[in-house]
């Protein structure tokens, strides 16, 4: 934007929650975005959104996504599990 400010969005499909304390049930985005708690069918709320921009920044630092799976179940499994390689070297291990 015009004054330097970033906005990242996906309006592929969308869900507003009107409070924070507040949880969707449907199943619905890009499979290698989704949170644990859609995988499992489980209310979630905007952490899940949390967890998509903490994938989108992982790829960007990788050039690949933290989850890949041969199909659409492997996939979910491993986000499930949710264990991640770890990044590049060149960047500073965390804190």
């Amino acid at each position: 934007m015009k004054n330097g400010i970033i906005k990242l969005g996906d309006f592929g499909i969308a869900k507003v929650l009107n409070k924070t304390v507040d949880q969707a049930q449907t199943v619905v985005g890009t499979p290698y975005y989704l949170s644990p708690e859609i995988i499992t069918n489980e209310p979630y709320n905007f952490k899940s959104d949390v967890w998509s921009l903490g994938v989108l920044l992982y790829e960007m630092c990788c050039l690949k996504p933290p989850f890949n799976g041969a199909n659409i179940h492997m996939l979910a499994m491993q986000i499930v599990n949710g264990t991640v390689p770890p990044l590049p070297g060149v960047f500073s291990a965390g804190i």
